[in-house]
């Protein structure tokens, strides 16, 4: 049993991460209850053991885990809140800046509202690929509003704790800037490259390597979720891809000259990648 002061946590969206969060809850004897309007999926994260599905006549929650698409996270919240579902709420979105402000104008209670991001996840959908230890040692960004309460922080990093994270607080417009770079920008470079292998014949297919399942292994992302988290955050990938789209460029023109310049600019683009591995390795 955690020692945590948190003991009915109210998670909303059963997707493998909610369920996830369910799990990691449940095991450490936290009453969970789960909510989806999707039955099929609530029915097979209460089979998994992450909770029991929530009723009209349930207490208030200590917390409330919004785990819905981004473009859901307000409307539901604005809901969640004016029934009175618990004392603190937070999200699980990948993106904040765009939430946050649409939150406020939606007039939902900021003060009980943290929005957050678990920087864990995986390249498969739905509760069956939920598993209790998805969370651990990985960050968890924290993006309170000016107006969000300490309590409701401590919350809400005490949740997160008891699923292996840790919190990290940042503002929205930073957090969103930092994960276009190391999350959603990568996404579409690995979906790029993917696709060039469409329509690819039995030959090609045959010679393909640990390199190349390395690199596309996250463009199996369901695409209907990733549309709505990159049109969440547009301009900042857009603005990683456009860096990206200048080496390759380079990369290219290097490539289709036959001077000395051409060994230069590869062995840059090389080396500054070496080095770029290093440190995120290193992190």
């Amino acid at each position: 049993m955690n020692s945590t002061t948190v003991r009915r946590v109210t998670v909303l969206g059963t997707g493998v991460i909610g369920t996830s969060i369910a799990l990691a809850l449940r095991r450490a004897g936290i009453h969970v209850a789960l909510s989806d309007q999707d039955v099929g999926s609530l029915a097979t994260a209460e089979c998994m053991g992450a909770g029991i599905a929530l009723m009209p006549g349930d207490p208030p929650a200590d917390l409330v885990v919004i785990a819905t698409p981004p473009s859901t996270v307000v409307s539901v919240l604005r809901d969640a809140q004016a029934r009175g579902l618990g004392a603190v709420y937070t999200d699980v979105a990948s993106t904040k800046a765009r939430i946050s402000a649409e939150a406020e104008l939606a007039g939902c209670d900021l003060t009980s509202y943290v929005p957050g991001h678990p920087m864990a996840g995986r390249e498969l959908s739905g509760p069956h690929a939920a598993h209790a230890d998805l969370f651990a040692g990985r960050p968890w960004a924290l993006c309170p509003h000016p107006a969000t309460s300490p309590e409701a922080v401590r919350v809400v990093a005490e949740m997160v704790a008891v699923c292996g994270g840790a919190a990290r607080i940042l503002a929205p417009d930073a957090h969103d800037r930092v994960v276009a770079a190391v999350s959603h920008a990568p996404h579409l470079v690995s979906a790029a490259l993917a696709a060039r292998f469409a329509g690819a014949d039995a030959t090609t297919l045959s010679l393909v390597g640990r390199g190349l399942q390395d690199t596309t292994r996250i463009a199996t992302g369901a695409p209907g979720l990733w549309c709505d988290i990159l049109e969440q955050n547009a301009e900042s990938v857009a603005t990683v891809l456009e860096a990206v789209v200048r080496d390759l460029t380079e990369a290219a023109s290097a490539l289709r000259r036959s001077d000395r310049a051409r060994s230069g600019a590869l062995a840059d683009l090389l080396t500054r990648g070496n080095r770029g591995r290093e440190h995120i390795v290193a992190a």
